[in-house]
């Protein structure tokens, strides 16, 4: 995409693990956002040439020696700055405030109340109202700068709301990006569109002709060929390279036998029958299942498979004459959550199987068109390109597959009975019309056997577990309020059709902001 060709807000990440969801609340207005890491904010400033300029929040406390600080160039440029959180308390010592060690660490909900009038609450927010927002800090702002005024107050953080109309320079000690501050998307919507002025001309069709057209460019008359997970992004990755160089492609479906039922089948008849890409199918269950054997830690089982992906890729690309490039269906949150932004206060939070570069004995570049996209951007996309419904509407499911929901050592008589779980659970959420009001769920197989009584004779086996979540931005999520007659009915049907399993437990866990891992 040529980002030059679009208005741009930029992002200076101090390490929060909710960054992203600034960003994606930023392209909800149809704003092109970017995240940078704090060092890198100065350059990312200057070749980028935003119209406005967020300030994340963080785990570290400013009153730190070397306390990551946003750059001063950006202060001094005229441009529009929201802070939030670490950003307000970056922004309020940056520009002549003062901040202190907080005796109320405050982290989780709170009550801010409206003291004054502002650009930034209008038509969301009014002088005297009090609003529920969401908390997460140590330290708090006790002196303003110069030029600023308090606009917000809560009981455990007086100065809440602070803003400077002259400058346009705004900050908040809580955080607007999550759902559990419920106007804080509004609020948003309010410094990019009416304080920054931003029109919102970044759109998937739009996202699509500027794509390839970079596909082309960057490939010419070169070979690519994609690896196929059997999800939405790989998918789209390459229905979309494909319109950009047609035969150029050829697509590889890796059958690792940690794939859900029949997944090869739908895949093979996507690709070969409504697209006519040029489709190798790889039988490579025995492969992944021997590397596997006796790995439990969740993070060796994404490198034993990344791994053995490449393998496979390279080993096809050889065997149709060689290719120049590797295209993946990388996303935006796969790059943010598998690198630490900021060198040290935060870190990694988990690795992606399809992140960080190929094996230098590789002759291959990487396409990685959906790099900057979010799920959401991604199922749009696939629209645009005219995908079924039914495929990018289909829940995430993860690159590794049913090796990360079996803690522990993975088989294949254990993917079998997964497996056939886990499509009898899905069977029945779209019987009773309630996929599409779901996020995402799956079936796991816990590390634990059971003492049952079946018939007339006592079993020793496997308990499945069962996750179904709401969620509109895939790092916040509530449990989805099944009625227990349909969890009866479906641990029924599990216990009596699946072999090797005597219990099934249903997972009624919220996953509250900051935590990312769920599967």
């Amino acid at each position: 995409m040529d980002k030059n060709l679009h208005d741009k807000v930029l992002i200076v990440d101090f390490g929060s693990q909710v960054t992203q969801l600034i960003a994606r609340r930023i392209r909800e207005e149809k704003v092109y956002s970017e995240i940078v890491p704090f060092q890198k904010a100065e350059a990312a400033f200057h070749a980028m040439k935003p119209k406005a300029v967020i300030l994340s929040g963080g785990p570290a406390s400013v009153l730190d020696k070397d306390a990551p600080l946003a750059p001063q160039a950006i202060f001094d440029a005229g441009v529009p700055i929201l802070g939030i959180c670490y950003g307000e308390q970056a922004m309020a010592v940056q520009l002549g405030g003062k901040v202190e060690a907080g005796h109320h660490r405050e982290f989780g909900r709170a009550e801010v109340e409206v003291v004054a009038d502002s650009p930034i609450f209008d038509g969301v927010w009014q002088k005297g109202g009090k609003y529920p927002v969401w908390m997460s800090h140590g330290d708090r702002v006790t002196e303003l700068p110069p030029g600023f005024r308090v606009l917000g107050s809560a009981p455990n953080s007086p100065i809440s709301i602070i803003g400077d109309d002259a400058r346009k320079f705004y900050a908040t000690q809580f955080h607007l990006e999550v759902i559990h501050t419920p106007d804080g998307a509004a609020l948003i919507r309010n410094f990019v569109r009416k304080i920054a002025g931003l029109t919102g001309d970044w759109t998937m069709r739009a996202f699509k002709d500027e794509a390839i057209e970079k596909i082309r460019a960057q490939v010419g008359k070169g070979r690519v060929i994609c690896g196929l997970s059997g999800g939405v992004d790989s998918a789209v990755a390459a229905v979309l390279i494909h319109e950009a160089i047609g035969d150029q492609l050829t697509c590889v479906f890796v059958d690792h036998g940690l794939l859900r039922l029949a997944e090869g089948a739908k895949v093979a008849a996507l690709f070969r029958d409504s697209y006519n890409i040029p489709l190798v199918h790889v039988n490579a269950e025995e492969t992944f299942l021997t590397a596997l054997a006796g790995v439990d830690d969740p993070e060796k089982k994404r490198k034993i498979i990344g791994g053995l992906f490449i393998d496979v890729f390279d080993a096809e690309a050889k065997k149709i004459g060689g290719a120049d490039f590797l295209a993946q269906g990388t996303l935006y949150p796969d790059v943010i959550e598998s690198v630490s932004f900021t060198g040290g206060p935060s870190v990694t939070i988990k690795s992606h199987h399809n992140v960080g570069g190929l094996p230098a004995r590789m002759k291959m570049k990487l396409v990685e068109p959906l790099r900057e996209l979010f799920k959401d951007e991604v199922r749009a996309l696939g629209r645009e390109l005219g995908l079924p419904e039914a495929f990018v509407g289909r829940h995430p499911f993860p690159g590794p597959g049913l090796a990360i929901r079996i803690p522990g050592a993975v088989t294949k008589e254990k993917c079998d009975i997964l497996r056939l779980a886990d499509e009898i659970y899905i069977e029945e959420i779209r019987r009773t019309g309630q996929y599409d009001d779901i996020w995402q769920a799956f079936a796991v197989l816990l590390p634990v056997k059971t003492v049952g009584v079946m018939g007339d004779g006592r079993t020793y086996e496997y308990v499945i577990g069962l996750r179904a979540v709401t969620s509109v931005d895939g790092m916040t999520a509530d449990f989805y309020p099944f009625d227990m007659k349909f969890l009866g009915h479906v641990a029924t049907r599990i216990i009596n059709e699946v072999k090797g399993v005597n219990r099934v437990v249903y997972d009624v866990t919220s996953k509250p902001p900051g935590t990312i891992e769920w599967e």
